[in-house]
């Protein structure tokens, strides 16, 4: 058996792994170059792909004709897509005549797009999962192979639900790749109608909104914690961004008096920064930051203090 895999971050990692370790052979790995603007918190497929002794091109463009060409001259019976970032045309798909398919960072029908695993912590989902599913023109719409679950617990960030996808996706490939290579590719359909879409997200999208309910706000701090952007607010013309936090236990919330009179939005309180949402809900503040360097209560409480030209 005769794949291609285009792969990226640690999802296109493990299952190109996964690949290897099954005995499949990969000849030729399509990835992406790292972009200057991010920060590579994960694992280069291309560091993976020398490691293991495999051929690999940079394909930002999967609609360049040259990138065609090489997937073509490399004779695929299968063709993969472990976390490319870029949809690839139906004519590239049609170069593996055993079929293309796709690792998805949800349970499909759920959260197709962009991005799955940060909406769902926003959306305060209790499970989500990999899914291996067939590729078509539509993004991530074609029948589903495999999928496995993962919980998200209620404190977890996004980049802690991306671990667990991670393995997700590994145990996925893992479990079903005997039979596709058997030639017996489980299928069921993907209703669509049954599911959702979400496009990307910018890192504007992070702007607390603290007139929203507690836990609304919490999940978005949740859902772009570093490494992602981070959630901010922006104080005094300052942008602070609110790095880590938790939901206050019951015997932690200050009695309603003190409460009482605040606006929603940043404060100190008994020493702690803390959140109060439109709810009246609280978020306790872990770490807040301002140009990558800590802010502590003290420094918060000064600025709040200060005049608003400060």
């Amino acid at each position: 058996m005769r794949a291609v895999v285009f792969a990226y971050h640690n999802v296109g990692d493990r299952c190109l792994r996964v690949l290897h370790a099954r005995g499949v052979e990969v000849a030729l790995v399509v990835t992406h170059r790292d972009r200057p603007d991010e920060t590579i918190w994960f694992r280069r497929v291309a560091d993976t792909a020398a490691e293991l002794g495999l051929p690999v091109v940079h394909g930002d463009d999967p609609n360049d004709p040259a990138l065609a060409a090489a997937v073509k001259a490399a004779r695929p019976d299968m063709l993969f897509s472990f976390y490319y970032r870029a949809m690839i045309p139906p004519a590239v798909l049609a170069l593996a005549p055993r079929g293309a398919f796709n690792m998805h960072g949800s349970l499909l029908p759920k959260y197709r797009g962009r991005v799955p695993v940060n909406w769902a912590v926003l959306h305060g989902e209790t499970e989500t999962g990999a899914t291996l599913h067939a590729m078509e023109a539509k993004p991530d719409a074609g029948d589903i192979v495999a999928q496995t679950a993962v919980p998200i617990l209620p404190d977890d960030t996004a980049q802690q639900v991306f671990d667990k996808v991670t393995v997700a996706a590994e145990q996925t490939l893992w479990r079903v790749l005997p039979a596709m290579l058997a030639g017996n590719t489980p299928r069921r359909p993907n209703v669509l109608a049954e599911g959702s879409y979400f496009s990307g997200r910018r890192p504007e999208d992070g702007r607390i909104d603290w007139r929203q309910p507690a836990a609304a706000v919490y999940n978005l701090i949740r859902a772009v914690a570093p490494p992602y952007p981070g959630a901010f607010t922006e104080l005094k013309g300052r942008r602070l961004v609110v790095e880590r936090a938790r939901r206050p236990l019951p015997a932690e919330m200050p009695p309603t008096q003190v409460l009482a009179g605040l606006t929603p939005g940043l404060h100190v309180l008994d020493g702690r920064i803390v959140g109060l949402c439109g709810d009246g809900g609280l978020v306790l503040i872990l770490a807040l930051s301002e140009g990558n360097a800590p802010l502590s209560p003290a420094a918060l409480a000064a600025l709040l203090q200060s005049s608003p030209q400060a």
